[in-house]
């Protein structure tokens, strides 16, 4: 795991540790998505993502965490929703959509710690998380059927003071790491 020095770890009232990440895009057809290889696995692809600093809003923790981890910048698009992961660890992640606009050849993570990136379609990427990261995988299944059910164009609604967004929260077993069970509330 990738620690920062003096990094300090934020909770929610309940309990759960606050999270950012973005599903980055090459361009606005969302077909392209942006994998990073993890820091505990480099042979595992993650969602670029991770916690959120005190005091900083979701949306720029997300935006930070795709520069430091992913290397590029783009223009931060809807929320897909939040996350929640109770199983292992008690993580709320917020997950935006992000359009890539520039990719650097060097960034915080590649020169620190040898992270790649790759870009997977839709589906291969779903493929490639759904064995250790099945969480990241919901973050696409929740992309596709929100756009497949609106010919492309997203239900979702910007997220308000009063946290009326969508929440998934996703059951997962302990020997597979697999989703059994995912709900919106």
């Amino acid at each position: 795991m990738k620690l920062k020095p003096n990094q300090t770890r934020t909770y929610d009232g309940e309990g759960f540790k606050k999270r950012a990440a973005c599903l980055c895009f090459k361009n606005e057809r969302e077909e392209e998505v942006l994998l990073v290889s993890s820091s505990r696995h480099p042979d595992q692809w993650i969602v670029p993502g991770g916690g959120m600093e005190p005091e900083e809003e979701p949306c720029g923790a997300a935006v930070r965490e795709v520069f430091e981890e992913a290397g590029v910048r783009g223009q931060l698009g809807r929320l897909l929703g939040v996350f929640e992961q109770n199983q292992d660890r008690k993580h709320r992640t917020y997950v935006y959509v992000l359009t890539v606009t520039e990719t650097l050849e060097a960034w915080e993570d590649s020169v620190n710690i040898g992270r790649k990136r790759e870009w997977f379609t839709v589906d291969e990427a779903i493929k490639v998380l759904q064995h250790h990261k099945p969480v990241h995988a919901e973050y696409l299944r929740r992309l596709q059927l929100n756009c497949s059910s609106t010919n492309g164009n997203s239900i979702l609604a910007s997220p308000q003071a009063n946290d009326n967004y969508p929440h998934f929260g996703a059951t997962t077993t302990a020997s597979t790491g697999g989703v059994l069970a995912s709900s919106r509330r």
